[in-house]
C-alpha cells in the first residue's frame, strides 16, 4: 500500500473508532453503575395523597376496558385515586361500556391527536384536588402496589418518578427483542443514572408527577410526538431531580409486527434528533455556566445511536478492519484495540441484561437479531418529520404476565 493510501485508511479507521468507541464508553460507565443500584426503602406510613390515573387512548377500543377494570385493582385505597380513561375517537359502544365502571371518562377529538393534547384536555375538565398525576399508556397493566409505592416516594419530594416498565408479552422473537431493549434501557439510563446521582429517564407511560406541576407544565408542552422528552428537558432544565422506581411495576405490550417495530422506532429516533438540535446549544450552555449537568447529559443522550445499531456498527466495522489489517499485515495494535471494542461494547449489553432474560427463549429471539438492527437501520433512515405527526400505535394485548 503506498503512503498515500495508508494515511487514507488510517484516518478512515481513527475516525471510525472514536465515532464507535464514545457511545461505546458511555453505555459501559452507566451499565456498570447500574450494577450497584439499589431500590430505597419505603416510609412504613406515607401520607396518603389523591392521585390521579390518567389514560389517554386513541380508537384504543380492543384494550381499553380490561385496562380499565384492572387500574381498578390497586391495593392502594380507593376512594384515594381517580382512573380517568382520556378517550379519543372510541366507538359509542366502547364509551357506553367505559361509563358503567367507577371511572372518570373524558371523550377528546382533535384535528390532530396527540397524547399531550388529550392529557391538557383532561387536566382542564379535572377539579384541581390531586396530589399525584400518575400517567398510563392505553394498553399498560399496573402491578397491584404501583400506586402504593409511588404514593410513598413522593415522601421524598421528587416532582417526578418513572416506574419500572416491563413487559406484558414475549409471544414472538421481536417481542423478546423489544423486551430485552427496555431491560437494557431501564438498566443504562435509570438505575445507572441514578447510582452516579443523575435523573432516571422518563419513558411516556408508567410515570408520576407532582399534579399542580404536571398540569402547569404541560400547558407550554407543544410535542406531537416524543412528548415525554419534551417535559423531561423542560423539569431537567429546571433542575429537577427524577426518581427511578425499578419495584414499582408497569407492564407494557411489545411490539410483534415488523411495521409496528420500525413506525414506533421512527418517532422515536426522529424526536431524539428534534430535541438534540434543539437544546445541545443551551444544555452545554447549562453545563458550563451553572454545572447542570443532567440536563446536557439528556442532550448527549439523544444523540447516542440506538442500542440495538451499535452493538451491530461495533460488530461489522470492527470486524472489517480486524480483517484488513490482517490481510494488508499492517497495524497488529489496531487489531488488538478494536478486539477492545468489541468486548466492552458487548460488557456493556451483558452488565445490563436481567439474568431472567438469559433462556432458551432469549437464545431463540437472537436469530432475529439481524432483522432488528436492518429494522432500526430502516427507521433511521425515515426519520425526517416523524415527531411532526401522530404515529398510532394498535395495541392488542391485554392480558398481564404470568410470574
Amino acid at each position: 500500500m503506498n503512503t498515500a493510501l495508508y494515511t487514507i485508511f488510517q484516518i478512515i479507521q481513527i475516525f471510525a473508532f472514536i465515532v464507535l468507541l464514545l457511545p461505546t464508553l458511555y453505555i459501559l460507565i452507566f451499565a456498570v453503575a447500574g450494577l450497584f443500584y439499589k431500590q430505597q426503602s419505603y416510609p412504613i406510613q406515607p401520607t396518603l395523597r389523591r392521585i390521579a390515573v390518567l389514560i389517554p387512548g386513541y380508537k384504543e377500543d380492543d384494550v381499553i376496558i380490561e385496562v380499565a377494570k384492572d387500574a381498578l385493582e390497586q391495593e392502594y385505597p380507593h376512594q384515594k385515586y381517580d382512573v380517568v380513561i382520556i378517550a379519543d375517537s372510541f366507538q359509542k359502544e366502547t364509551i357506553s361500556r367505559l361509563r358503567e365502571l367507577p371511572i372518570k371518562v373524558i371523550e377528546v377529538k382533535f384535528d390532530k391527536s396527540t397524547k399531550s393534547k388529550a392529557l391538557n384536555k383532561a387536566m382542564e375538565q379535572l377539579p384541581d384536588e390531586y396530589d399525584i398525576a400518575v400517567v398510563l399508556d392505553a394498553d399498560n397493566l399496573m402491578a397491584a402496589d404501583f400506586l402504593t409505592k409511588v404514593n410513598a416516594a413522593f415522601e421524598q419530594r421528587f416532582m417526578a418518578v418513572q416506574g419500572h416498565r416491563a413487559a406484558k408479552n414475549m409471544d414472538t422473537h421481536l417481542a423478546i427483542l423489544d423486551a430485552v431493549s427496555e431491560e437494557i434501557n431501564n438498566h443504562i439510563f435509570r438505575k445507572g443514572h441514578r447510582v452516579l446521582g443523575l435523573s432516571s429517564a422518563i419513558i411516556g407511560s408508567g410515570m408520576a408527577f407532582k399534579y399542580d406541576f404536571f398540569k402547569t407544565m404541560m400547558l407550554s408542552v407543544t410535542a406531537i410526538g416524543g412528548f415525554d422528552k419534551e417535559i423531561e428537558l423542560k423539569m431537567l432544565k429546571e433542575k429537577h431531580k427524577i426518581a427511578y422506581l425499578d419495584d414499582a411495576l408497569v407492564y407494557d405490550e411489545k411490539v410483534q409486527k415488523a411495521e409496528v417495530f420500525s413506525n414506533q422506532r421512527r418517532r422515536w429516533l426522529s424526536a431524539q434528533l428534534h430535541y438534540f438540535r434543539q437544546d445541545f446549544g443551551s444544555s452545554l450552555k447549562a453545563f458550563i455556566t451553572q454545572g447542570n449537568i443532567d440536563y446536557f447529559d439528556k442532550a448527549i443522550q439523544f444523540i447516542q445511536p440506538p442500542r440495538i445499531l451499535l452493538l451491530g456498527a461495533v460488530i461489522l466495522v470492527s470486524n472489517l478492519f480486524i480483517l484488513t489489517n490482517w490481510f494488508l499485515n499492517i497495524l497488529s495494535l489496531s487489531i488488538i484495540l478494536w478486539l477492545i471494542l468489541q468486548i466492552l461494547c458487548l460488557l456493556a449489553f451483558l452488565f445490563s441484561i436481567p439474568g431472567s432474560f438469559y433462556n432458551v427463549g432469549t437464545l431463540k429471539a437472537m436469530a432475529s437479531l439481524p432483522k432488528g438492527m436492518l429494522l432500526m437501520f430502516g427507521s433511521l433512515l425515515k426519520i425526517k418529520g416523524a415527531n411532526k405527526q401522530f404515529i398510532h400505535t394498535k395495541h392488542t394485548v391485554v392480558k398481564p404476565p404470568i410470574n
